[in-house]
């Protein structure tokens, strides 16, 4: 079959490999998409946050075959699974295999597992850019309905991402939330907003046709933060007061002050993203200043089966948001799409 297999630091090919042999309690995808997100790309550029460097140690350990966000159809069982699969069968897997023997995991925070061993950056769990994978013993799957489409196939992962930050961010009636970000987890998050009970929501990304998407997905309004002072027009939509909740999925780090800027005393500030660099700011603001709630939020525990939910009965769309498809062969293009304003989210089709 063929493979993208990263073998060092910036060392990235096509390969063709053997097609891997289920063992016992595991099972082989075809894989149909594999999304390319924004951890696979900055594991591409080398960062620290994946490769290790500024004190902070290495996360992938290569070779290994990239990509957490895939579905496919079972190709073969190896022995007894969980789930009541068969072959031909859709289905999809949670990014994160659970050890199942750490702290967290005996307590019940499996996504917060200590190996984190996630799809697509170790050797021993490779990802979905490829032809097929493995779903190993342990692994947290679920089916997939046969009548959907790709586009909802491929955005049960991110769309169960962006659930977990709304359940994080908690929001009540009488709340204006304010989203920074309208990228593919913003905007399920816009959809996972929309469906629940609370006075505004007000989205924040610097390019129109993101916003215009956003607000065809449910958000009261919209604001470009390079054509205005989204901080005070925050303050205009709420007497003066700020925002309850800000949610940060933008991963830059002028959004982290941003947020502190608009969120009234005793707000609730969610980061979601994964920085691209380390963002300072006066912690006394949260103190002393405002007496702020921070939250974070890590992958989607608990939300593939409400979201696949979702997506069945219509109330989450998935419309707009895959931007551009490529063959697996045309890897390059697509990862270098993938970082360009055009795109929101990119698919492989292997």
């Amino acid at each position: 079959m063929k493979a993208l297999v990263v073998t060092g630091r910036n060392q990235y090919v096509l390969k063709t490999v053997p097609v891997p042999e289920p063992k016992e309690g595991e099972m082989l995808v075809k894989v149909e998409a594999c999304g390319i997100c924004a951890g696979d790309i900055k594991a591409s550029h080398g960062t620290a946050r994946f490769w290790g460097g500024d004190g902070m140690p290495a996360y992938c350990e290569p070779p290994f075959t990239p990509g957490h966000e895939f579905f496919g159809r079972v190709a073969a069982i190896g022995g007894k699974v969980p789930g009541d699969f068969s072959v031909g069968d859709r289905v999809i897997s949670e990014q994160i295999v659970p050890c199942g023997e750490c702290w967290y995991c005996k307590r019940g925070m499996y996504w917060l597992c200590d190996p984190h061993n996630v799809y697509g950056f170790k050797y021993y769990l490779n990802g979905g850019m490829a032809e097929y994978a493995i779903l190993p013993a342990g692994s947290r799957n679920y089916h997939v309905p046969d009548d959907f489409t790709l586009e909802q196939g491929a955005l049960i992962e991110p769309f169960s991402c962006s659930l977990h930050a709304v359940r994080q961010a908690d929001p009540h009636e009488g709340d204006t939330v304010v989203l920074a970000g309208a990228g593919t987890l913003g905007l399920g998050m816009v959809q996972a907003l929309s469906q629940r009970r609370f006075r505004q929501l007000i989205v924040l990304d610097l390019m129109d046709s993101r916003l215009r998407l956003a607000k065809s997905f449910g958000a009261d309004e919209v604001l470009n933060p390079s054509a205005c002072n989204a901080v005070e027009e925050v303050k205009k939509l709420t007497g003066g007061v700020g925002c309850d909740i800000y949610i940060e999925a933008t991963g830059h780090p002028a959004a982290v002050q941003q947020g502190l800027d608009m969120l009234r005393k005793a707000g609730r500030f969610v980061e979601f993203s994964v920085m691209s660099g380390p963002s300072t700011v006066d912690w006394s603001i949260i103190g002393d200043a405002r007496e702020l709630t921070i939250v974070g939020s890590q992958l989607s525990p608990n939300c593939y089966e409400d979201v696949i939910s979702s997506l069945k009965k219509g109330t989450t769309r998935t419309e707009g948001v895959i931007t551009h498809r490529f063959p697996l062969s045309d890897w390059e293009e697509a990862y270098r799409v993938a970082q360009t304003k055009d795109a929101i989210k990119v698919v492989l089709i292997p």
